[in-house]
């Protein structure tokens, strides 16, 4: 494997979202526990690291954190066995999956697709790359996300529906998994707003933190002025 899976955020291709793959946090939105892995697309532009801001696209009114695992892909694969899966991963990170929760539920009543809800720019915040030697048992794993310091999700990733061999299995039936690709495992319950000004912070048992500030996206219109542009 390659030894730069540190950069997987500049490097890889695309973003494999996995809905609804807590039971709790499925009955929390009065959505049916799903048979099969719900899945949705984010573009290699929505992510940013600490130290960027999450930044709310001019009329996103319902923006909600969704805190998850991620895992990077190592070994690329199409028709990946469940059995051998483990073997095509690289390492993990802890992610935030922002989401305009009033259009997607919009969108699910209408048929339509997620990515204004799901992939706008800046929707996936992302930790440092932990190898996968630094995670013997990515079932095992303690969850949580707080908003000004108040925890709001808290959860285990042993309570997946689907576990990550099996969820690396059913993608690679659809999508040819590439090295560098991130597969976002799905939230716990307890998701929510936030707004312009707030701070998001997210933790995975005792091996990695994260902290992002919310603001609102600046227009381009906005930043001119007199004729000049503000910087």
């Amino acid at each position: 494997m390659s030894s730069n899976f540190s950069r997987f955020s500049e490097l890889g291709r695309k973003i494999v979202g996995v809905g609804r793959n807590y039971r709790e946090h499925a009955a929390e939105l009065g959505n049916p526990v799903p048979k099969e892995p719900l899945l949705f697309m984010k573009p290699a532009s929505s992510y940013i690291s600490e130290g960027s801001p999450i930044k709310i696209p001019r009329g996103y009114d319902s923006l909600h954190h969704e805190i998850e695992l991620g895992v990077v892909i190592g070994k690329g694969g199409a028709d990946i066995k469940e059995s051998q899966a483990m073997d095509h991963i690289a390492g993990y990170v802890l992610a935030l999956d922002m989401t305009n929760r009033a259009y997607q539920n919009i969108a699910k009543k209408q048929g339509l697709p997620w990515e204004l809800a799901k992939g706008f720019d800046t929707s996936c915040p992302v930790s440092a790359f932990i190898p996968k030697s630094s995670i013997p048992n990515p079932h095992q794993l303690n969850i949580w996300c707080k908003v000004n310091g108040e925890l709001k999700q808290t959860g285990n990733t042993e309570d997946m529906i689907f576990s990550i061999p099996y969820l690396l299995s059913y993608i690679s039936q659809y999508f040819t998994l590439e090295p560098y690709d991130l597969i976002l495992t799905g939230t716990p319950a307890g998701v929510g707003p936030v707004k312009s000004g707030d701070s998001i912070q997210g933790g995975l048992s005792d091996i990695v933190k994260i902290s992002f500030n919310v603001q609102t996206k600046t227009q381009l219109h906005e930043k001119i002025q007199l004729g000049r542009v503000i910087v």
